[in-house]
């Protein structure tokens, strides 16, 4: 079980995982994720990934964001404000194209990314 972070700590893995996005360096992103690391979105379906919007491990994680990344070649986030929980970290924040997203990211003991889930507005 995931022990407590400090809030400080949950908060600069946000920023980190923000900034390694824009820097669109797809291994500097994965280096936060744990191995056996879940993600879910709802536009893993759409590009052709699991119809169940839920990928398991970093080889899964590295094909689907190199060829979200090779889509998006102005791909940016810019941080809106970070919320923690003992084991989490939610980033809201707003792409390039206008679009406000939270991202869950729960850590494990090591302080890397076990799961994640991107969560849109519905419309």
């Amino acid at each position: 079980m995931s022990q407590h972070h400090q809030p400080s700590t949950l908060a600069a893995l946000g920023r980190t995982w923000v900034e390694a996005w824009n820097t669109r360096d797809l291994e500097r992103v994965l280096a936060l994720y744990d191995e056996a690391a879940v993600m879910t979105s709802d536009r893993i379906p759409a590009l052709g990934f699991d119809p169940s919007g839920t990928l398991r491990g970093k080889a899964a994680l590295r094909a689907y964001w190199g060829k979200a990344l090779g889509l998006l070649p102005n791909l940016h986030f810019s941080l809106i404000d970070l919320f923690v929980s003992p084991d989490s970290v939610v980033v809201f924040y707003e792409n390039e194209r206008g679009k406000r997203i939270c991202e869950y990211l729960r850590v494990n003991e090591a302080g890397l990314i076990v799961q994640g889930s991107a969560n849109h507005l519905p419309h």
